[in-house]
């Protein structure tokens, strides 16, 4: 009894499958690169720039709430941080007789300089009772281009969450106005980190 030979495959359909697995193979690793470039990026690891002069920086693991809480500006009218929609927000709180807020308001004052054309705003906001008001607008006017910004009433140092703890407290909100970053006490805002800081947040 003879055994049956399988029939070969013929030369012509071995080599249009290879090309049919080459084809399927380089549309996959296409499919992965386009997938990649178009994704869209996600927030900044900002919590690489806490060292150096921002070691005390506290990053939160997602991005915080803005406050519902205003402040005013020098002449007395209600703001928000919405008025700043779009930017990249440095809120300092500080106060006249709070002697590290008077040694790093140079380096944020430098800050704002730096980033004038572009959508930066250091918000300095004092916390100054009326009767300090003077002492407050002295302290801007050695600072230029800073602005003055008040909150007599801690209504937006305790409307953060949670509430600042001290003077100085830094807080740098995204162009969506959410917080992203805070450090308590004095730092250089002019230092390489916060720059670094702020161009990550700025390429968002």
């Amino acid at each position: 009894m003879s055994e049956v030979q399988p029939e070969k495959p013929s030369p012509d359909l071995l080599k249009w499958a290879i090309w049919g697995a080459a084809l399927i193979g380089a549309a996959a690793v296409l499919y992965v690169i386009v997938s990649a470039s178009i994704k869209p990026r996600g927030d900044a690891d900002l919590r690489q720039f806490a060292r150096g002069e921002l070691v005390k920086l506290v990053v939160p693991s997602t991005p915080g709430v803005s406050p519902a809480a205003g402040f005013t500006d020098a002449d007395g009218k209600a703001m928000t941080l919405a008025d700043f929609k779009g930017q990249i927000v440095v809120v300092n709180l500080w106060a006249s007789w709070c002697a590290p807020c008077k040694l790093e308001m140079p380096t944020l004052a430098r800050l704002q300089a730096a980033y004038q054309t572009q959508p930066v705003q250091v918000v300095a906001i004092s916390v100054d009772r009326d009767a300090d008001l003077n002492l407050a607008k002295a302290d801007i006017a050695r600072n230029a281009p800073l602005k003055l910004y008040r909150d007599p009433g801690y209504k937006f140092a305790f409307g953060l969450k949670p509430p600042a703890q001290g003077f100085p407290t830094t807080i740098i909100f995204d162009k969506q106005g959410r917080e992203r970053a805070r450090l308590s006490g004095d730092a250089d805002w002019n230092g390489k980190e916060a720059r670094g800081l702020i161009e990550a947040l700025l390429k968002e």
